[in-house]
């Protein structure tokens, strides 16, 4: 990655879930990215806040924030390509959360042949999916890194790459997943279409996404941890129904739950001053609370969808 792909090949874009132009955007925040912060886990899962953006809008139209210019689609897979990775605990505990949200869901879905994960890290989930009764599971990642932390009976599983619509077969699978990817992606859209057309009938989507107009990213505003230079798009309950029902798909709910992870790791995203983030540290080491478990309403969306016959 480098910052000559990421900062000075910044293209504009329209909104990223309706299409609408610049002439129906207003600013949301202006650009903070500072260029000596940008390291191997900029572009890595849960990593330390930055609190960087790329310029932010909010499309009047469908809600939903976008960052606009924006680094090209090759420069973000590059970037993604190429990061680190240091968060398999947090991996395994929001597989778990993941799972226990979606639990009712699964158990009511009529067939569980074929599941696919689209941006699926060290493949966790696979394994929540495989206990819950799938036959098939598949995960796209696009850091070998992540995939070279993957639990070796779960690795073969995981395809290596963005995911391409046309490496798979259409209406092929029962279930399709994508947490905490829409964000990161340059074409939101197309990759959820693309999620309809291999869906079979009655199978579903689930998503799981930041919530812009959740209550604590909007106490936290520049300070929250969903302002990443990641981001080139961040959702509410209105842009994801746009979004999802212009794929041609059902909602079967938008709400927001819990994720439970240890304080150490709910220490790391607070917006606290460093010096403050590491006495907290050491003293929840030295007391063995920094592994307790504690379960928060953060501001993410649940969303699954169906699609119909």
């Amino acid at each position: 990655m480098t910052t000559l792909d990421l900062l000075q090949k910044l293209e504009d874009r329209v909104c990223p879930v309706c299409g609408s132009g610049p002439d129906k955007a207003t600013s949301f925040l202006k650009q903070s990215v500072d260029p000596a912060k940008l390291d191997a886990f900029s572009y890595a899962s849960r990593k330390t806040p930055e609190y960087m953006s790329f310029n932010l809008v909010t499309c009047r139209d469908c809600q939903t924030v976008y960052a606009s210019p924006a680094p090209p689609a090759h420069a973000v897979s590059q970037a993604y390509h190429e990061a680190d990775y240091d968060s398999s605990d947090e991996a395994v505990l929001a597989a778990r959360t993941y799972g226990d949200a979606l639990a009712r869901d699964l158990a009511g879905l009529g067939n569980k042949g074929d599941a696919l994960e689209i941006g699926t890290g060290t493949g966790v989930f696979l394994s929540v999916l495989q206990a819950a009764g799938f036959t098939r599971v598949t995960g796209v990642e696009p850091s070998p890194k992540a995939i070279a932390a993957a639990d070796p009976a779960i690795r073969p599983h995981i395809r290596e790459g963005i995911f391409v619509e046309a490496d798979f077969t259409p209406e092929s699978f029962d279930l399709i997943c994508c947490f905490m990817t829409l964000e990161h992606v340059s074409d939101p859209r197309p990759l959820v279409e693309a999620c309809s057309r291999l869906l079979r009938e009655d199978g579903l989507l689930a998503l799981v996404t930041h919530d812009y107009k959740g209550p604590v990213n909007r106490i936290l505003g520049r300070r929250s941890p969903i302002i990443d230079v990641e981001h080139l798009q961040i959702f509410c309950p209105e842009s994801l129904q746009r979004l999802v029902t212009g794929a041609k798909l059902d909602i079967v709910r938008i709400e927001s739950f819990a994720n439970r992870y240890a304080l150490r790791y709910w220490l790391r995203l607070m917006p606290l001053p460093k010096g403050l983030k590491a006495q907290l540290g050491r003293l929840f080491a030295a007391t063995g609370l920094e592994r307790k478990l504690i379960g928060l309403r953060v501001g993410n969306l649940l969303t699954v969808a169906r699609k119909p016959r």
